[in-house]
């Protein structure tokens, strides 16, 4: 007889329902007064943390198994028909830390599952984009800013999201972000910040043209020119990324016909610090290389041709690498054969 009345196993459906409905009780109640409110709450907020946990063995599976490809999709596709993405975000910082941990995990592989040959979670992120406002603003708030920056990171994957978040004034704040003094948040931001600005070649090519003199000015000023050496390192990485992608040539050719761009260049050439020094002789070469150099950038390197070649003559990385040998060589041979313009 027992067996009998054994309780059902739950679908996935079912538990990103249930999840829902905790959702809803959590973000309606605040901590009451009496006792019996109280352990009720705490009771449902169990509850809550265990079909998080569920979600998460669902769409990664666990020790004994392997995630099954039929209940990702249906938990997948049930998640994203209601709001339990917003629920989930609004709700992160009433959940003890692995909860959230556990929904941090779950909305990035949410940005992977495909349903029928569709990415839903790009259709629900385009109709709910406000979401990326909280996501982002979350660098603000130090408990939640890893877990909002993960997430953040997650949903850039989809190329309509980026594209709100590069033309948002939010884009702004990450020059303050990636400066925060707490180290952890910094290098989240940053990391958040350089997936923007190289993960979809086409529409940052289309934001670096439309935004270029705001966003450089800040680039150059807050990053190049910041007083700290980690910022300084990742900012001279990052821009050399940006500039030797194809998709930037445009940009690139702009970008070293600046004076006041080589003189940046020409100071983090003279660091102490060698990754700083190898990472900024990848940008100058580009000044270098420019077969239609403005007279002022002629001029400077003219002035400064005797104190370069001094510079390159024992400038190496710390191993072998033939690419960067044959880089130098070209530059100090164009360096070498420039002569000053006649006025």
């Amino acid at each position: 007889m027992k067996g009998l009345f054994k309780s059902k196993p739950r679908t996935p459906p079912d538990v990103v329902r249930q999840t829902r409905d905790l959702l809803l009780y959590a973000q309606r109640s605040s901590s009451g007064s009496s006792d019996t409110r109280e352990s009720k709450r705490e009771e449902k907020m169990s509850e809550l943390c265990k079909n998080l946990r569920e979600l998460k063995s669902i769409l990664y599976g666990d020790s004994e198994s392997e995630p099954v490809a039929e209940a990702c999709a249906q938990l997948t596709q049930e998640f994203f028909k209601e709001n339990t993405l917003r629920l989930l975000i609004l709700c992160l910082p009433k959940l003890n830390l692995e909860a959230r941990k556990d929904a941090t995990q779950v909305v990035a592989n949410l940005q992977r599952q495909q349903v029928h040959s569709r990415l839903i979670a790009s259709d629900y992120l385009e109709a709910n984009i406000d979401l990326m406002d909280i996501l982002i603003t979350g660098y603000e708030n130090a408990d939640m800013a890893l877990h909002y920056g993960a997430m953040l990171r997650e949903c850039i994957r989809h190329q309509s999201v980026a594209r709100y978040v590069l033309e948002s004034q939010h884009m702004k704040k990450f020059f303050d972000y990636i400066q925060l003094p707490n180290f952890d948040i910094a290098a989240d931001a940053a990391a958040t910040f350089k997936e923007l600005l190289t993960r979809h070649k086409s529409t940052v090519a289309e934001f670096l043209s439309k935004n270029y003199d705001w966003f450089f000015a800040e680039y150059n000023s807050k990053l190049l020119e910041s007083t700290n050496y980690i910022t300084r390192r990742q900012a001279i990485k990052l821009l050399g990324d940006m500039l030797l992608d194809r998709s930037n040539s445009a940009i690139m050719t702009r970008y070293v016909s600046s004076r006041d761009n080589l003189r940046i260049l020409m100071n983090l050439l003279r660091e102490s610090s060698k990754s700083i020094q190898i990472e900024a002789f990848h940008v100058f070469k580009l000044f270098a290389a420019n077969q239609n150099k403005p007279p002022d950038i002629v001029s400077i390197l003219v002035a400064n041709k005797s104190k370069l070649l001094r510079l390159f003559a024992d400038f190496k990385p710390d191993k072998e690498d033939e690419e960067f040998e044959a880089d130098k060589v070209q530059v100090v041979k164009e360096i070498a054969a420039l002569e000053p313009r006649e006025s």
